[in-house]
């Protein structure tokens, strides 16, 4: 008896698997027409006729002069690591990344009671134009205004000049929370 039990489990496990195969056989052509409209990996994020983005340094209008070229520096490794696009220097790329800093700012968030600054807010605002060689714009993500076609970023850091921290380390920061912020914009709409 305990041979034939066994050949009859057997057959069981052997039915149900068989069972369980054929379901996902029949489900595999709904699952694969209803995932149609969708793109499996990073590609997918991105626009597809865009290869590659001509990044000119930075123009910048504040009165801190390596600012430019430091953000600069920050969005091309952001790019080239996380997209599947090409930072060229040529300007017939497929389009253009043009980027102006317009301030740089610091003010006192706290202060010692001899009125020294504990913890001082250093600010970086850059207004960004991506577009394509027809000058049409790529980046959708954000609400823009009619006739306009540059989107504003701020970003903002903390430092403390008495635990040991510095405006260049401040800034450094902030370069590339707004490098990382800019390549997370350049990501196309559902």
């Amino acid at each position: 008896m305990g041979r034939n039990h066994h050949r009859q489990s057997t057959s069981t496990a052997a039915r149900r698997a068989a069972g369980r195969r054929l379901a996902l056989l029949a489900a595999l052509p709904m699952l694969l027409v209803g995932c149609a409209g969708y793109r499996l990996g990073t590609t997918g994020l991105y626009h597809e006729h865009i290869r590659t983005i001509y990044l000119p340094v930075v123009r910048n209008d504040a009165w801190r002069p390596e600012l430019g070229v430091q953000l600069t520096e920050a969005l091309q490794r952001e790019i080239e690591t996380r997209t599947p696009f090409k930072v060229v220097s040529y300007p017939t790329a497929d389009s253009t990344l043009d980027c102006r800093i317009t301030t740089q700012t610091k003010r006192t968030v706290t202060e010692a009671k001899t009125d020294e600054p504990r913890a001082i807010e250093n600010q970086i605002s850059v207004h960004v134009r991506w577009t394509d060689r027809q000058g049409n714009p790529l980046m959708e993500n954000r609400f823009l205004p009619p006739n306009e076609i540059a989107y504003a970023f701020a970003q903002s850091v903390d430092f403390v000049p008495e635990g040991g921290q510095s405006m260049a380390t401040a800034q450094l920061a902030a370069i590339q929370k707004l490098a990382r912020e800019i390549v997370n914009q350049m990501e196309i709409r559902w």
